[in-house]
């Protein structure tokens, strides 16, 4: 127990490192499918891509809810900080999800299905730029003294944190082409291949010069890359693997292995970046255990709380996916209650 007490901000770092992973791969798919929609010509298309996502997009987005929970119980310091620093991309990223969840619904029932259509492309569009102005600048370091934030309400507004977010978009589109593979035929399918292998690729590019600017910035993070043997040096030549099988499915024409190869490219990439940051929740300024609550009981309490419902959330998860396997062929009639 005194092992766990010691070490309960270290363990709820990972739970939320895995909640964010988890929330970018099911609501970046959704937000991807988005943005693509926004180059069909074709409503019919655009229709089809809408329906993929009908029975699972709202269950995408309550997971930012738990995560937004969990760092409020977990790391409150963080928590403060952020929200009292980022509120700009914040309230970009909530308008957009609220935007894209109402032109999701209003299209359904609407007779101008092309107009609603665009604007649930353009709040998908607008939410992943939110969030990726966010997860820049918290990358990039805050201005903090005293526990408080004192930089101004556009540091966020930065070239580091513009790049992030050119990254976070490209993988939002990769996974939502890979979804697009699994659930659509045909046309959309071959398009579906294409952007795939597109994105992809400007996602690693964009993620390189993150990762380069990110050394460049925190000496911390250089020494890693620089000590040797490095652990560092695992997760490239991990991701360059990964992108091979990657794209050698997508020249086969597979459909389900792109997606989950992507999933380990973004995971992959994403861990690197954790590694080369810890112990810092924000570069140079708050680490894990500064961040934390100050009771380690508060910390066990969530544990034990989140151990008993983790599993059967994730249970309901996996089976209303399994529930609603198959291809998205057309789009489905709403009746007028």
């Amino acid at each position: 127990m005194e092992y766990l007490q010691s070490n309960i901000a270290v363990i709820w770092y990972l739970i939320i490192a895995f909640f964010l992973v988890y929330y970018v791969i099911a609501d970046g798919f959704d937000l991807g499918i988005g943005i693509i929609s926004l180059a069909s010509r074709d409503e019919q298309e655009r229709g089809i891509m809408m329906a993929s996502l009908q029975s699972i997009w709202q269950d995408n987005q309550t997971w930012l809810v738990v995560l937004g929970g969990m760092l409020f119980g977990a790391f409150p310091v963080f928590y403060g900080i952020v929200l009292s620093s980022l509120y700009i991309p914040i309230f970009i990223m909530l308008f957009g999800l609220i935007f894209r969840g109402v032109s999701f619904e209003f299209r359904g029932l609407s007779e101008k299905k092309k107009l609603w259509g665009y604007c649930f492309g353009i709040g998908s569009l607008i939410a992943a730029t939110g969030q990726g102005f966010a997860i820049g600048t918290v990358f990039y370091g805050l201005e903090i003294v005293d526990g408080r934030f004192t930089g101004t309400i556009w540091d966020w507004a930065n070239p580091f944190s513009g790049l992030t977010t050119a990254g976070l978009i490209f993988g939002y589109t990769a996974l939502g082409a890979n979804f697009l593979i699994i659930k659509t035929n045909d046309v959309i399918q071959e398009k579906s291949y294409r952007i795939a292998a597109f994105s992809m690729m400007l996602m690693i590019i964009a993620g390189a010069g993150v990762v380069l600017l990110l050394n460049y910035h925190h000496e911390y993070v250089a020494q890693k890359w620089a000590t040797l043997p490095s652990i560092m040096a695992a997760f490239p030549a991990l991701i360059l693997i990964a992108l091979f099988f990657y794209y050698r499915s997508l020249s086969l024409r597979r459909e389900i292995s792109p997606f989950w190869l992507s999933v380990l490219i973004i995971v992959l990439a994403f861990a690197g970046v954790s590694v080369g940051l810890y112990p810092y929740m924000i570069p140079n300024v708050v680490t894990i255990h500064r961040a934390a609550a100050s009771s380690p009981k508060t910390l066990l309490f969530m544990l034990v709380v989140t151990a008993v419902l983790l599993p059967v959330i994730l249970f309901y998860t996996g089976y209303k996916y399994w529930v609603f396997r198959g291809k998205a062929e057309k789009e489905p009639d709403v009746e007028e209650g």
